[in-house]
């Protein structure tokens, strides 16, 4: 876990600078909030309203972003407002809970806005819930979310916009479909039904901390798709809760909220947060959890047994949603992670038909671009493939194969690069070896995605031909993927399903 997150990779330190403004955003805010007279209550809203601001928007371009944060309040207020009007009246609270739950989860049909959206109207409620605030707070909640979201984006837009000095990043749309059949409205009545769970069974255990139980179940289904992607985020959140916990034994508990010491330490899990959620959801829940227990210190509530608790309910969650995944209208891991590799291979053909036309002298051709669309696509496919290499998986024959397709699919991602490399060189030609070549690997991933066999390369390219290498590399590559992807394993079942 260790070397995951501090031996990761990060090209451009995009990680540490997406962490560093965090940690400046936020605390701007909140000392925003503390300046204009706010409470402790209205503080903390504040801080959490900036946090969800810098960490759910995810939007391509600059503008996209700035659009989506300015449309937050146009969701979060009115969700508020619901959340402290219904505070007394605990069958209409639960019920709007669950309303707002599945429309959250169905608005990720609409991308990166439709989840960020969707995640700030659920975390609106939760957080009326955590701090208990009723309708006298309203006029004080509503400034400090507004106030924080102005200081935020001044910080994200204004004094520290990074993003405009990078190229767009490519985000790959959600699956398709209609009905049931559409992968977020499965999602969604999944959450809901997982939240319905826990809510109840949360209250039974507690009926002041009975949200943990749903916030589990929540975070439990954000970004996920398939039924093993769920399973494995669960077992990652509880575990992160359980290291967090003890931590928080060591440091939050002896604090009892002292001032100075807490707010360093609050700094420290907002950087843990953003630094961590890239690589490790586990180190992410752990800094969470953490910060939970800190701010529950700085309200004077925080014991061993609050702490006991929030395992508890953390349990309960995560139960709902393991429940919901395996019995309601469950996605399974082979379904998505199919769609995501056909659609990495359509990448690869795509990439190979624009570079072999920009050899052949079309300026027009960006096969660049391509490879950006491959490495996000390829991030998605190692998403969906990770319950089946995660160290739990009974069955280490399917583990095999799908590490092994993972690696051919980076290899291709390799090649990729290199022939893309050696497109955008002015002095490179193009030659009838190279229009064979890139035929060859098109018919290559037409047989994979199609259901046909693929021949292997029987010619060596020239060493002092880059071009000829890297697409022979990619038709070996292509080829060796064919078996794992068509192994049937002992169940019967494939890595992937083949298309009709």
């Amino acid at each position: 876990m260790l070397k995951r997150v501090f031996a990761a990779p990060d090209p451009g330190r995009a990680r540490l600078r997406f962490a560093v403004r965090a940690v400046l955003g936020i605390g701007l805010a909140v000392v925003v909030c503390a300046m204009a007279g706010h409470s402790l209550v209205g503080a903390v809203t504040g801080g959490l309203a900036a946090l969800l601001a810098l960490f759910t928007v995810t939007d391509a371009t600059v503008r996209g972003q700035a659009l989506t944060t300015a449309l937050l309040p146009l969701v979060g207020l009115p969700v508020l407002a619901a959340a402290a009007e219904l505070h007394d009246h605990p069958v209409a609270r639960d019920l709007t809970f669950l309303a707002v739950i599945g429309a959250g989860v169905y608005a990720r049909r609409w991308g990166p806005r439709g989840h960020s959206l969707g995640v700030f109207a659920f975390m609106t409620f939760f957080v009326a819930q955590f701090l208990q605030a009723t309708s006298g707070q309203l006029p004080e909640l509503y400034a400090a979310v507004l106030l924080s979201l102005l200081t935020a984006s001044a910080v994200r837009f204004g004094l520290w916009c990074y993003e405009r000095r990078m190229p767009p990043a490519p985000v790959p749309a959600p699956p398709g479909g209609s009905g049931l059949a559409r992968v977020t409205t499965r999602q969604a009545i999944q959450a809901t039904a997982g939240a319905a769970f826990a809510l109840v069974v949360g209250q039974l255990v507690s009926g002041q901390r009975w949200y943990w139980a749903v916030g589990a179940t929540w975070w439990i289904f954000v970004n996920t798709t398939s039924r093993g992607e769920t399973l494995v985020r669960g077992f990652r959140r509880v575990l992160g809760t359980v290291i967090g916990i003890g931590l928080g034994l060591l440091v939050a508990v002896p604090l009892q909220g002292a001032g100075v010491p807490t707010a360093v330490l609050l700094a420290v899990c907002v950087f843990g947060i953003f630094y961590t959620a890239a690589v490790s959801y586990t180190w992410m829940m752990l800094c969470v959890t953490v910060l939970a227990e800190l701010l529950y210190g700085l309200l004077g509530v925080l014991d061993p047994a609050l702490l006991a608790l929030r395992l508890a309910e953390t349990g309960v969650g995560a139960v709902g949603a393991v429940l919901a995944v395996l019995f309601v209208l469950p996605v399974t891991t082979h379904t998505v992670t199919d769609a995501w590799i056909q659609r990495a291979l359509r990448c690869v053909h795509a990439a190979t038909a624009e570079a072999a036309a920009r050899l052949a002298g079309d300026e027009s051709a960006d096969p660049a671009s391509r490879v950006a669309d491959l490495e996000q696509l390829l991030a998605r496919v190692r998403l969906s493939v990770a319950p089946l290499v995660h160290p739990l998986n009974p069955m280490p024959a399917r583990k095999r194969r799908a590490r092994q397709v993972l690696a051919l699919l980076d290899e291709c991602a390799r090649e990729i690069r290199g022939l893309v490399a050696v497109a955008a060189d002015p002095e490179a030609s193009h030659d009838a070896r190279l229009a064979a070549a890139c035929w060859r690997v098109e018919a290559a991933v037409e047989a994979l995605t199609g259901g046909t066999d693929v021949t292997a390369p029987t010619t060596q390219p020239a060493v002092s031909d880059p071009a000829l290498a890297h697409l022979h590399g990619l038709e070996r590559a292509l080829a060796e993927l064919a078996q794992p992807l068509r192994t049937p394993s002992g169940s019967g079942s494939r890595l992937v399903a083949q298309q009709p």
